[in-house]
């Protein structure tokens, strides 16, 4: 009798255990692994950005949607982010006394995350001398504004697929 009620003892407690980690696994700590990124009112590039993300800050996300993240900040921010600027890892952005440095862009990363970087691009230019880069290299350069943008959807009447034309 005393090792049916143990066993339904440590059953009972395993089952609290499961359940407790089963709910902690819906909201999890992610950290923000892009330079900055803004947080959007809905999960859409084209959504109005209500706060500006930067590398290693952490947020907790509540929901997913395709590939957007429901998160909040510990500045108590809520918003959607692009899942790709997120990563499991907790950032730390001290080493030793001093504040590490973030040299990578947003762009930068997204493109080593396609399997792009300097030698590849390099690489590319060599076998295709006869490409004028100029056009692209001002187009890397040009920057639309949210508002920008935002204007030029709503005057063309588009509406986007991912939503969020708000």
């Amino acid at each position: 009798m005393k090792i049916k009620k143990l066993f339904s003892g440590c059953l009972v407690t395993t089952c609290l255990i499961a359940a407790a980690a089963i709910a902690a696994d819906n909201s999890k700590m992610m950290s923000v692994q892009v330079k900055t990124t803004s947080l959007r009112n809905s999960p859409s590039f084209i959504s109005k950005a209500c706060a500006t993300l930067a590398y290693g800050d952490r947020v907790e996300v509540s929901s997913t949607k395709g590939p957007w993240s429901k998160v909040n900040t510990q500045k108590g921010a809520t918003g959607w982010v692009h899942t790709s600027a997120l990563s499991p890892k907790k950032i730390v952005l001290k080493s030793g006394q001093e504040t590490a440095q973030t040299r990578a862009s947003n762009d930068e990363l997204a493109l080593a995350g396609k399997g792009f970087n300097s030698d590849v691009e390099g690489e590319f230019k060599k076998q295709h001398k006869n490409i004028n880069f100029i056009w692209i290299n001002k187009m890397e350069k040009m920057r639309v504004t949210s508002a920008e943008m935002q204007r030029f959807l709503k005057e063309g009447s588009i509406t986007p697929r991912e939503g969020g034309a708000k």
